[in-house]
């Protein structure tokens, strides 16, 4: 279940904060009047996703009838959640500092369009990350047909993100994102490489892969299926003891690189010389400007500079000279 929460919390904290960005904009622009058109959006991204994760459990329980179509299709399933938690974390740690100003400009070019293009652009904001959730919920909890404590947690975590977003739109809560990103985004490399593991299997179990009797390993002894660390782990990140030879291999090839690869630091890109007239100031503006996200410092402020400070929560909290 700690994964699916981890999931609902790493996934609705990106959408609350890109709703925070939309409405702390309307705010400060005195544009008050457009924020129904941009709770209308989110609320349809966010019936379209439950749709969504309905319309894969159905497909999955009702409409496919043999056993081996439906292995084929939770395999492909969990590979394809797989892709989009690995491009999700990447990409987040690549436009983290850059989101806001991309939300405010499609934002301003919305507001001039009309009332339509406001929800339709709330509405594309947020679905991306609902169909997401969606999708990645779905492998992740392939093992526990039947049982309610995923679904629960994934709504704990949701309502989790929920609270922190609104606590940092507020500036009641002082939480340094970039770290929080970082250390969820390792986590779900490990949630999505036994995701990556379970995929293998049911191409096994579908005849689609060989090897389904190959055992890498056999710990049983040592780590009892029926213990509750053994159930934490094979939750958690499908760990288990006796796994077969491709399952081993995916998991490996698939966890150590991308580990490797999301915590390397970042190259940063020099910073050009400050004009003579600019002073102190254009260097402490371009110190600012290369600063990586990932060792930002949690930023709170007054009631007034509330709108710039929900903006420099969601760009990963970029830090200040």
């Amino acid at each position: 279940m700690f994964a699916t929460y981890l999931i609902g919390l790493r996934e609705g904290l990106e959408a609350t904060l890109v709703v925070s960005i939309l409405v702390a904009f309307l705010v400060k622009s005195q544009r008050r009047d457009r924020l129904p058109q941009v709770w209308a959006g989110v609320g349809l991204a966010v019936a379209l996703s439950v749709l969504f994760g309905w319309l894969i459990e159905y497909t999955s329980t009702t409409l496919l009838a043999r056993s081996e179509d439906r292995e084929l299709f939770e395999a492909i399933t969990s590979v394809a959640a797989v892709v989009f938690v690995t491009w999700m974390i990447f990409w987040m740690r690549r436009a983290a500092r850059t989101i806001a100003g991309e939300l405010r400009g499609k934002l301003t070019e919305a507001l001039a369009v009309g009332s339509l293009a406001v929800a339709g652009m709330a509405f594309l904001a947020v679905i991306r990350e609902g169909l997401e959730t969606a999708l990645i919920f779905y492998s992740a909890a392939q093992g526990a047909a039947g049982d309610s404590g995923p679904l629960l947690a994934l709504i704990g975590g949701i309502v989790t993100a929920v609270v922190i977003g609104v606590l940092l739109y507020a500036s009641a809560l002082r939480i340094n994102l970039g770290k929080f990103f970082t250390w969820t985004g390792a986590l779900l490399i490990l949630v999505a490489a036994g995701i990556l593991k379970y995929g293998v299997h049911d191409f096994q179990e579908a005849g689609v892969l060989p090897g389904l009797n190959d055992l890498a390993f056999d710990i049983t002894t040592v780590l009892d299926p029926s213990t509750w660390y053994a159930a934490l782990l094979a939750g958690m990140f499908n760990i288990t003891p006796a796994p077969t030879v491709l399952e081993t291999i995916a998991w490996v090839a698939y966890a150590v690189p991308v580990l490797v690869l999301f915590l390397r630091p970042a190259r940063r890109k020099p910073s050009p010389a400050a004009p003579a007239s600019t002073g102190a100031a254009a260097t402490r503006t371009t110190g600012a400007e290369d600063a990586e996200p990932a060792s930002a410092p949690s930023t709170t402020g007054a009631a007034a500079t509330k709108t710039t400070e929900a903006e420099a929560e969601a760009a990963s909290a970029p830090q200040r000279a």
